[in-house]
């Protein structure tokens, strides 16, 4: 099983935290907490991956890295 990095962050716009899954265009999620939002991403990784197997698409290679902290 591939592993894909996400992305967390507060969105003031948004007044939610968001993620984002930079190796899977278009797959985001939000939250009122981290938490929430993170566990709202790996619902939409999930159906992301189920939807491009369904289309008889290759799976992507995770290839972004986490950064480093500043």
């Amino acid at each position: 099983m591939q592993t894909y990095l996400i992305e967390t962050f507060w969105s003031e716009e948004d007044e939610a935290y968001l993620c984002l899954a930079p190796d899977l265009p278009g797959c985001s999620a939000a939250g009122n907490t981290p938490l929430e939002a993170i566990q709202e991403m790996q619902d939409a990784i999930a159906s992301w991956l189920q939807a491009c197997a369904s289309m008889e698409r290759e799976l992507p290679k995770p290839l972004t890295k986490p950064r480093k902290a500043a």
